[in-house]
């Protein structure tokens, strides 16, 4: 068996940075169903005063395919002895550059390497994950905000559907993306158009076709972002159902988030907007398709969480432990589930 040393990329977020290590581990290990052997003695280990995710196993160019996309994944070798490292060619998916992903910052911005990482181990639990390399999947973020995992989604050459309640957040992200697409001088269309529902207007729409290259353009493979700013527990109308092969979201965290509840105030608890918005978010996904959720276990507990998924007809996922701490008020943790069929 083959002996690899898998280099964790840096964070600008310490706090991240330190348990990045342990939640590589998880995600690795969701990785192993798509792969043409096991890994084992998967362990995170110094080398040369460097920390490094280490493990065994017979790797084919497509499962290095696969791993390029880890999310805190830099550089991969191959153990020789017990002192040497050859370097394996990564390739990730990443249709474009990597600043689409970087440059937005704002408050709230949910860590880069965990949304990849939150889309990898849905997309992993998925009826798509042996098509994760090879086709234009679509990815629905129901709770978009500034559009972090619409451009993940973008990255990896898919579709990405968002809804979003304020319409700020859905004017800016219309902004940057435009002003990125001009400056990276890509091939686009952006409008804003109103939607409406018994005729009447019920939200306004983000529409957005754009492709890698001129080649693509010509060729007309392009990719499409759509982001709905309405009320993501009321999307009856306003997108069609099975038309998503994941869906992800961050749930506010009950600090400095909400969600409007029923009355117009504002709800400090992502469970009651679990409870609302989950019977419509099923109804996006494809059978097959998976859900993906984060959110702050300081205010929601876990098994309160799965019960809501398991009453809409969900199955759990398993995984191992991703709960890690983003600051003193929030400890976040991570639920997949599956649609059956």
């Amino acid at each position: 068996m083959s002996r690899y040393a898998l280099l964790l990329a840096p964070s600008a977020n310490r706090v991240y940075a330190d348990q990045a290590g342990r939640l590589s581990r998880a995600e690795l290990a969701a990785f192993s169903p798509v792969l043409t052997g096991p890994l084992s003695e998967i362990d995170e280990t110094p080398i040369g005063g460097v920390g490094y995710l280490t493990f065994t196993g017979e790797l084919t160019d497509r499962d290095v395919a696969y791993l390029s996309n880890l999310s805190a994944g830099y550089a991969l070798f191959e153990r020789v002895g017990d002192d040497l490292l050859r370097p394996v060619p990564l390739s990730p998916l990443a249709r474009f550059d990597s600043d689409l992903i970087t440059i937005p910052k704002y408050a709230g911005k949910t860590n880069e390497q965990f949304t990849k990482l939150l889309l990898n181990l849905t997309l992993l639990a998925s009826a798509s994950a042996g098509r994760m390399l090879d086709k234009q999947l679509t990815v629905c973020d129901p709770l978009a905000g500034r559009g972090t995992t619409l451009n993940q989604a973008l990255m990896y050459g898919y579709d990405a559907l968002g809804v979003e309640i304020d319409g700020k957040d859905v004017e800016a992200y219309k902004l940057f993306l435009q002003t990125w697409l001009k400056r990276k001088r890509l091939k686009h269309t952006a409008e804003l158009v109103p939607v409406r529902r018994q005729g009447r207007r019920a939200a306004r729409r983000l529409e957005v076709t754009l492709a890698a290259s001129k080649e693509d353009h010509k060729a007309g493979v392009v990719q499409k972002v759509t982001v709905l700013h309405a009320d993501t527990t009321q999307l009856d109308g306003l997108l069609r159902a099975n038309c998503a092969d994941v869906v992800v979201a961050d749930l506010p965290y009950g600090i400095a988030h909400g969600s409007h509840d029923d009355e117009g105030g504002i709800s400090r608890r992502p469970l009651d907007l679990l409870e609302r918005a989950v019977p419509q978010w099923v109804e996006l996904l494809r059978p097959g398709g998976a859900m993906g959720l984060s959110w702050n276990i300081k205010v929601a507990k876990r098994d309160l969480a799965e019960d809501i998924l398991l009453a809409n007809g969900l199955q759990l996922v398993a995984h191992e432990d991703l709960s890690h701490r983003v600051d003193q008020g929030i400890e976040r943790d991570v639920v997949v589930a599956r649609k059956p069929g």
